[in-house]
This record gives C-alpha cells, structure tokens and sequence, in this order.
C-alpha cells in the first residue's frame, strides 16, 4: 500500500472517531447533569418557601465552614509540603495514614470521633474538665468538617508541591533565600493552582458533609442535616428550598476558583 493510501485511510478514519469521542463525552455529561435537570423541574415555585429552621441551617453553614475551611487550609498547607519534600524510610505508612480517614465511610468516621471525643472518653472527658465539649456543639461541628475536608485538601496540595521543580527551589537557596523565603516567593507562587483547586475541594467537603456531622454534631444543624430533617419531617417539597441554596452557596467558589486556575494555566 502506497504513503498515499495511507494517509487517505488515516484521514478517512479522524472523523469516525472524533464522532464517537464526541457522542461519548455527550452521553456521559447528559448522564451526569440529568438529576440537576430534576431540580428545576421538581420544585414547586408556586409553594417556594423556607421550612422554619433552614436559615439558621444556612448561617451554621456559611459561617462554621468558612472556620474550618481557614483551619484545613492553615494545618493542613504545612503537612502538604512536609510531606512533598521529605523523604524517609517508612513513608508509605504515612501515605496510608493519610488516606485511611479517606477510605473511611463517613458514618463509621463520625462513630470514631465520637468514641474518641465524647464525653465518656479519656480524652473527652479531659476536653470537658476543660470547658470544651466535642459533641453536639460548635466546636463539634466545626470539628467533624475538618475531618470530612482535611484529606481532600492535603492530597491536592501535596499534589501541587510535588509539582514544583526543585531546581527552582535550589536555585532560589543558592540565591541567598532561607527555605522561608523560598516557601513564599517560589514554591506558594508555582504551587497556586493545585492548591487553588485543594481549597475549592475543601470547601465544599466542608459545607456538604452529612455523615460524621450527623453522628457528632446533630446540633447546630447545617444544611446538609437540616435537609434530612426536612425530608423525615415534611416531605421532599420542603427539601428543594434548601436545596438550591446550597448549590448556590456552596458552589459558586469552587466554580470561580476551577475556572480562574485553568485560566491562568493557559497562560
């Protein structure tokens, strides 16, 4: 067969399969978005009303997420780069201890907690002598969102400053900057994107888990577990309200933070 007559054959076969990637992708994306269509058309606009508790379940929300969100991310960024830049013998179990809260379905998670933190635990009785109580609380609460975020947020950042060269790094050292200085102007800046996308992540772990706040902090209730109480309670028309309000409060973030990385990585 002649150069020719290959190449006729190659070009014959592009847009065969380029149709079939395309229908593939469409088919998977329409899978994906069909129960968001159902949102639209479920809901009962004529009835549109908040349940009594669920602004209070949006404020627990916004607020309590936004608190440990700050706390993944302030913990949570210095284990990521210890974790990228050390190398020891035995760091594979570090690496497992690391994915084991991931692994762990997040009701047996939130049993864990509250076996370890409760008040009828060594250590929740200590917390509690101390005024701090880790069950059915604020700090409950906030607590069961770390959890619920925390391994998100280390892997993808682990996963951005593992992706810095290092030769940068060691030329910014040979340069006169401690590994401070370094850390701040070289590595945070190169490292933006993959973090970026860790925060958005966290963000809505935080604001969207159920099964460890369920389990630890019933109380104050988010969205997530006033939406449950609603459905036991009243019905699936008294879930839609709520609902749509943590799509639109949990994922505008993450939108604009995705959006904005890939932008800039084009460039």
């Amino acid at each position: 067969m002649s150069h020719g007559a290959a190449v006729g054959i190659s070009a014959g076969r592009q847009p065969s399969a380029r149709w079939i990637a395309t229908a593939t992708a469409a088919t998977v994306l329409t899978f994906l978005l069909a129960p968001f269509a159902a949102l639209v058309f479920a809901t009962d606009w004529h009835d549109f009303y908040f349940a009594p508790g669920d602004l209070a379940a949006i404020q627990v929300s916004l607020f309590y997420s936004a608190l440990a969100l700050a706390l993944v991310v302030l913990a949570g960024t210095p284990l990521a780069w210890w974790l990228a830049h050390y190398r020891y013998r035995g760091k594979w179990l570090v690496d497992a201890l690391l994915l084991l809260p991931l692994l762990t379905p997040p009701l047996a998670m939130g049993i864990l907690l509250s076996s370890f933190y409760g008040p009828y635990s060594p250590v929740g009785g200590l917390l509690s002598q101390a005024g701090l109580y880790l069950t059915n609380t604020a700090s409950a609460f906030v607590l069961a969102q770390i959890y619920g975020a925390m391994p998100y947020y280390v892997l993808a950042a682990r996963a951005a400053f593992e992706g810095v060269p290092e030769e940068l790094e060691q030329i910014s050292r040979t340069l006169g900057r401690n590994r401070w200085q370094t850390f701040w102007r070289v590595t945070l800046p190169l490292a933006r994107l993959g973090l970026t996308a860790g925060v958005a992540l966290a963000w809505v772990r935080a604001m969207g888990e159920f099964g460890i706040v369920l389990i630890v902090a019933y109380f104050p209730q988010g969205i997530p577990v006033k939406l449950w109480v609603n459905l036991e309670d009243m019905g699936l028309s008294a879930v839609y309200p709520l609902l749509w309000i943590f799509f639109l409060v949990a994922v505008p973030l993450p939108l604009w933070l995705g959006l904005r990385s890939r932008r800039q990585g084009m460039f």
